[in-house]
């Protein structure tokens, strides 16, 4: 079981201890964390729950209770994605939205700061039996789903990176237009992934491209090197 810098603080931590050291006391903190919106305490158990049943260290009660909130949560988004009102349908039902032409849905309006459940509720009663705590949670969700996206964009990105293993016996110098002191770096530190070499003090994106481009050039010359000789 791997927890990564997008699924734990843990995964932060032992990340920058690997890739950073520790020259001076090493602290935890959520600025350390780039992807710090994603990990939030309301949404631990949908993190790492499944991480830890794959061990086996998940009980059978907690996990029936873990899936059983994961199919309120998804009911209840869909739920709220189909019951939706133009601004004047809305103005209509109480609530009070820009006059543009943009129809919203109760999912969204979740996360406008001027409309409360209750006030929803009054407009669709359907929504009244959705719990308390999934609400609280799809609350939080609607009020940062814009950053949430992009976010979501970045970590599928990061994990590109941390799954492009670099070879044990890589050369930096071998690398071309690495100086020496990025050389000296990854030669010091020899990181597993290109993810871990991106995050090393002193590398900088050019040299990670730099990384990348060389990773790609061995791959195409060792799949031209395995075609049998006959096969031209």
């Amino acid at each position: 079981m791997s927890i990564d810098r997008a699924d734990g603080y843990i995964g932060v931590m032992i990340d920058d201890l690997i890739t950073r050291g520790a020259p001076e006391p090493y602290r935890m903190f959520t600025s350390r964390a780039e992807y710090r919106l994603r990990l939030r305490a309301d949404n631990a158990d949908q993190r790492l729950t499944a991480l830890g049943n794959a061990r086996g260290l998940v009980g059978s009660v907690r996990w029936r209770a873990f899936c059983d909130k994961l199919e309120q949560l998804d009911v209840s988004r869909e739920t709220l994605r189909g019951l939706s009102g133009s601004p004047q349908d809305l103005a209509r039902r109480g609530i009070a939205v820009n006059q543009d032409g943009q129809r919203r849905s109760a999912l969204e309006l979740l996360g406008h700061s001027g409309v409360s459940f209750d006030r929803l509720v009054a407009a669709w009663p359907v929504i009244a039996s959705i719990p308390a705590p999934v609400i609280d949670q799809l609350v939080i969700e609607a009020q940062y789903a814009g950053y949430l996206e992009r976010q979501e964009a970045d970590i599928r990105a990061f994990r590109r990176d941390e799954a492009l293993t670099l070879p044990d016996d890589l050369d930096p110098r071998s690398i071309g237009s690495l100086s020496t002191e990025i050389c000296d770096i990854l030669g010091r530190a020899r990181p597993r992934t290109l993810g871990q070499a991106a995050r090393l003090p002193g590398i900088t994106p050019a040299a990670t491209l730099a990384i990348l481009r060389h990773l790609k050039q061995e791959d195409r010359r060792n799949s031209a090197d395995s075609v049998p000789s006959d096969a031209a």
